[in-house]
């Protein structure tokens, strides 16, 4: 039986003396150009150097410990992250020091694909690694995209951000983008429902399925990777370019492939994108991730419950259930391989 609960995430700057360390560390040795550094490092100073991230994971955990000691579960939950302090390093050396010898691991992600999924199997790798022996075994829980909890917190926060237009509206999904290529190494045919993409459209059709919507979009945000590199599209603004273009008066944005209102998406959504629909002359309202709503917590207790007693995943849709993992070991061979970097 497991002793704790690790809340895995990607981590953010909580001053401004941090953003700069921080973007290091979240590009090293992928060749991203200073300049571009420049640039996001902007964004997050626009914030005063604070990312809502980590205040938004405490948040949530917080509410997953009220969820647990309801239900009688005595799991102590424990944070750590990929890229910011609590780093997950130092945390599971932490958990060592306290006598954790196994623990579930939740990761802040919905979905499969190599930053989404597996990069969080890396991080359990190396934080294993880095205490050595005596490290606890680590056990990810799966992938919750099509979680009933998930899809219907979102479809809730859509009809909230819909009252805000007046008339009709586009409803239009996003999710950060990734290189294509990366998106196609989800392994052999038998592996194919851990592709991203395809598990983004899928949430997105349940999430209008729930809505009784029978026409939006599911587009792309936050590329970040150089010209030459074929990147998942169309992009957000150039989306919405588009449908200014045909009539169409007001879009509502729903973030379906984040958990959280973070720093993307408050920067490409609420600042970028909203920014864009004011010079197109077009309504515009984003609708809330799911982490502050309370079927979140509820969303990660009943992974953890899984787990406990062995029972089927709830989920809706037929994608094969992806993404519980021991100690960092991949779900499938060959699954969701990490990207091949360009060579400068």
């Amino acid at each position: 039986m497991p002793d704790a609960l690790l809340w895995l995430s990607f981590g953010g700057p909580e001053k401004p003396a941090d953003v700069r360390p921080f973007l290091e560390n979240v590009t090293r040795g992928r060749g991203v150009p200073p300049e571009r550094l420049d640039e996001v490092e902007q964004h997050y100073l626009g914030f005063g150097g604070v990312s809502p991230i980590n205040a938004l994971n405490r948040a949530a955990i917080e509410a997953v410990e009220a969820e647990l000691a309801a239900l009688g579960i005595d799991l102590p939950v424990y944070f750590g992250n990929r890229n910011w302090h609590p780093m997950v390093e130092d945390t599971v050396a932490a958990m060592a020091r306290d006598g954790v010898t196994s623990a579930l691991v939740f990761p802040t992600s919905a979905y499969g694909g190599y930053s989404a999924c597996r990069q969080y199997d890396e991080d359990i790798l190396r934080a294993r690694a880095a205490v050595g022996e005596g490290a606890p075994e680590l056990t990810k829980l799966r992938q919750f995209f099509d979680h009933p909890l998930f899809v219907s917190a979102f479809a809730d926060a859509v009809r909230a951000a819909a009252e805000q237009i007046d008339g009709e509206y586009r409803l239009v999904f996003t999710a950060h983008s990734v290189p294509i290529s990366a998106d196609q190494a989800a392994g052999p045919p038998e592996s194919g429902g851990h592709r991203y993409s395809k598990q983004v459209a899928e949430a997105a059709w349940l999430v209008a399925a729930d809505l009784g919507a029978g026409e939006y979009d599911v587009v792309w945000q936050s590329r970040s990777g150089p010209p030459r590199v074929p990147w998942l599209e169309p992009d957000i603004l150039d989306h919405l370019d588009a449908l200014h273009a045909k009539g169409v008066p007001a879009v509502v944005l729903c973030p379906v492939g984040f958990v959280s209102d973070h720093l993307e998406v408050v920067w490409d959504l609420d600042r970028e994108a909203r920014d864009k629909a004011r010079e197109l002359g077009m309504g515009f309202a984003r609708a809330a991730a799911p982490s502050s709503d309370p079927r979140f917590a509820r969303l990660v207790v009943e992974l953890v419950r899984e787990h406990l007693s062995d029972a089927p995943a709830r989920k809706l849709s037929d994608f094969p259930v992806a993404g519980r993992t021991v100690n960092g070991a991949p779900c499938a061979v060959g699954c969701c391989e990490p990207p091949q970097r360009s060579r400068r």
